[in-house]
């Protein structure tokens, strides 16, 4: 509880309940990629009052104080995560949905000179693979 406090008033936001419970399942939660839906199911499974707006409200907060990050990856609904300051890119599973991190340095590295090369420097960049499992893997 105390650690959702600091970083909420570091971001200049009030310690409200909803904020808390929403930073809270952020922090506890495995699943690292959640969607406003994903949150008032999870708030509701505890038997928290809070609507479906507040938490959209809430996740907008939070966006714009950079407290998550907000993906709209290609066909499916708008996903949010904690911004944990470290770079890293996306795999799209096309068949199940699943968000798979990946950091590589080799894919880095390339950007940057592919940039370069054209006579620009990266400002920022968002990667997402869109893949489905080889036959076979599981």
């Amino acid at each position: 509880m105390e650690q959702e406090t600091k970083e909420l008033r570091k971001a200049g936001l009030k310690v409200t309940h909803p904020r808390m419970r929403i930073l809270q399942i952020f922090e506890d939660e495995e699943a690292h990629h959640l969607t406003a839906e994903d949150i008032y199911k999870r708030l509701l499974a505890h038997q928290e009052d809070i609507g479906l707006a507040t938490v959209y409200r809430v996740l907008t907060q939070f966006e714009a104080a950079g407290i998550v990050v907000k993906h709209n990856f290609e066909g499916g609904q708008a996903v949010y995560e904690l911004d944990r300051g470290k770079h890293h890119d996306h795999m799209i599973d096309v068949d199940s949905g699943k968000v798979i991190e990946f950091v590589s340095e080799e894919i880095e590295r390339l950007q940057h000179e592919i940039a370069a090369r054209h006579g620009y420097v990266i400002e920022d960049h968002s990667l997402v693979l869109y893949v489905r499992p080889k036959k076979g893997h599981k």
